[in-house]
């Protein structure tokens, strides 16, 4: 069994879960509302990961998953004021957008797994590394802000 360090990065698995859904089954159902809705999904989620990137990017701090000891600033501004992972969010919505198009419940399941590994290893890494770095402003931080999306749980 895979240890808490061990578990393969974002990037991996999210590749690995797209290619886990192109081997699911397509509906055979026309249906133009569902390819409108996963373009739209799709078009947010991307906007939302790309938006995030800058945002971090203009803190002059890390993206990388690997290395979340080294962040320089705590982002707590654009999307990161509504959930502490909207990068990852952005990313569970882009294998939403894909299952939506795909149009069959085997095409959820790549995403599920993913959003699970996120919240079950990685961002819980991440978040002992930012509580190592930032201490009381990330404690505030995750008292005001919840992990996902949603209000927080007290």
């Amino acid at each position: 069994m895979l240890g808490h360090d061990e578990i393969p990065l974002p990037p991996t698995v999210l590749l690995a879960a797209g290619v886990l859904q192109r081997l699911a089954p397509t509906s055979t159902k026309a249906l133009p509302l569902r390819h409108t809705a996963a373009a739209i999904l799709a078009a947010g989620s991307a906007a939302l990961l790309l938006g995030t990137f800058g945002v971090f990017r203009d803190h002059k701090t890390t993206v990388d998953p690997t290395a979340p000891e080294e962040a320089r600033a705590l982002v707590t501004s654009g999307a990161n004021k509504v959930s502490r992972n909207p990068m990852y969010m952005g990313m569970v919505g882009l294998l939403a957008a894909h299952a939506t198009w795909r149009g069959s419940w085997q095409a959820w399941l790549p995403a599920a797994a993913f959003a699970a590994t996120l919240d079950r290893f990685q961002i819980p890494r991440e978040e002992r590394a930012l509580r190592g770095t930032f201490g009381k402003d990330y404690e505030d931080y995750c008292a005001r802000t919840p992990r996902w999306i949603g209000r927080v749980r007290n």
